[in-house]
């Protein structure tokens, strides 16, 4: 199978087509749920999407270990590769590296002004024409609603897809039933796209749910599954 093939017949047009095609550029996007129920995977699977229709990403951990980031991208592209048996697999992973670049920052050191001249210096100065950011790890549920707002702006300014996963960081927190903690709602008002995850004992899957579209509660979510072995985006 050819890339454009593969493309067509990724499962993340479904979710697509959930989000009324797509984030868009100047958007902001949050991917939630609680730890370790497949955040990151869902991420990197948007990122190399992206890759892999010849758009460029910059991925930003706050976890401070970015080679597990990068180990995480080599697996699914892996997983992707060869469910669809994909023509020259190793060339095309040479070329989307390419288009990908890995940044850390920590959240508690670094104010967002300076995360945010960062990265448009690198896109500036160092010539990296970004289409998305990936703010992976990001504490948004104890960020200030004006740091939000400033990556909103920039977002806009720039022309960019603007990515979050996010966990809650108190532990008093309530989800509901797709997911999503209590302690995001004070910035639902700044958010495009809500996407929540969540873990279902009775079917043994992580269901994803798409719970705001484009600034509107979506009356009837649409569901997608997680593949439990590798915790990838599936039909």
């Amino acid at each position: 199978m050819d890339i454009q093939e593969l493309n067509k017949m990724s499962p993340l047009r479904v979710f697509d087509k959930a989000i009324n095609g797509g984030l868009g550029k100047g958007n902001l996007g949050v991917i939630v749920s609680r730890h370790g129920v497949g955040k990151t995977a869902c991420l990197v699977h948007l990122a190399t999407d992206k890759l892999m229709r010849n758009e460029n990403v910059i991925h930003v951990s706050f976890s401070g270990n970015v080679e597990h980031v990068m180990n995480w991208y080599k697996e699914v592209f892996r997983e992707i590769s060869e469910v669809q048996s994909l023509d020259d697999a190793h060339e095309v992973y040479a070329q989307i590296l390419a288009k990908r670049v890995v940044m850390n920052f920590s959240q508690d050191q670094n104010s967002v002004e300076k995360i945010l001249a960062s990265l448009k210096a690198l896109i500036l100065q160092g010539g990296f024409k970004a289409d998305t950011i990936l703010f992976d790890g990001y504490k948004l549920t104890v960020a200030e609603t004006e740091d939000i707002e400033k990556i909103r702006a920039f977002a806009k300014e720039m022309n960019l897809e603007v990515w979050f996963s996010v966990s809650p960081v108190r532990p008093d927190v309530v989800y509901d039933e797709y997911g999503v903690p209590n302690t995001l709602e004070k910035y639902v008002d700044l958010v495009d796209v809500l996407v929540g995850l969540k873990y279902d004992d009775d079917i043994d899957k992580v269901i994803m749910t798409v719970v705001r579209a484009h600034g509107e509660r979506v009356e009837k979510p649409m569901k997608v599954r997680l593949d439990p072995k590798t915790m990838l985006i599936s039909k």
